[in-house]
């Protein structure tokens, strides 16, 4: 991997995976890894969302939970339409799809990937305001980066999970984020 330029520093806070069945999938990790609890957003609204260049429809629904030190997302598209998601994974695969990091500057740390050779596959921004993109890093690490910028919104979700996860006794390990 290309290292990013001054004032673009990689920080990884997350490492994410595509499932079939996200609830499932939360119950099996907190069973069998002891991460967890999770917090499911379903259908997670979008403003907009391009994949290689094209306006598209991007209708994913995660689940975040705590694995020591590092937050595990779990996600499943439910759409078929293509994505940076379903350059990987069909529907019903699973596996390891990227892993997230804060940036200083998103543009300035895509831009610098794409001039590395690796592609912006889709830029998105929540309902919220989050902006995120997933860069391509499959030729040179297997999977997708995603990279966004820490923004009051994006840390309070980090630091909740991470605060629930402290004392959790491993009951009831999915629950709805923001219930």
């Amino acid at each position: 991997m290309p290292r990013p330029p001054s004032g673009t520093a990689l920080h990884v806070v997350q490492i994410a995976y595509h499932v079939a069945d996200v609830a499932e999938a939360a119950r099996r990790m907190a069973a069998e890894m002891g991460a967890g609890p999770f917090f499911l957003a379903e259908h997670i609204p979008l403003e907009s969302c391009v994949y290689r260049g094209q306006p598209v429809t991007f209708d994913h629904s995660s689940a975040y939970g705590q694995m020591g030190n590092v937050m595990v997302e779990l996600f499943r598209q439910h759409n078929e339409g293509p994505s940076a998601v379903r350059d990987m994974f069909a529907s019903g695969e699973e596996g390891l799809h990227h892993v997230a990091c804060f940036v200083d500057d998103l543009a300035a740390a895509t831009r610098h990937y794409e001039e590395s050779g690796l592609a912006l596959a889709q830029a998105a921004s929540t309902a919220v305001g989050v902006d995120f993109n997933f860069v391509d890093a499959r030729p040179k690490l297997g999977h997708m980066i995603e990279l966004y910028e820490p923004s009051p919104i994006l840390t309070g979700l980090y630091d909740m999970v991470r605060e629930e996860a402290k004392n959790w006794d491993g009951r009831d390990p999915l629950r709805t984020l923001g219930g």
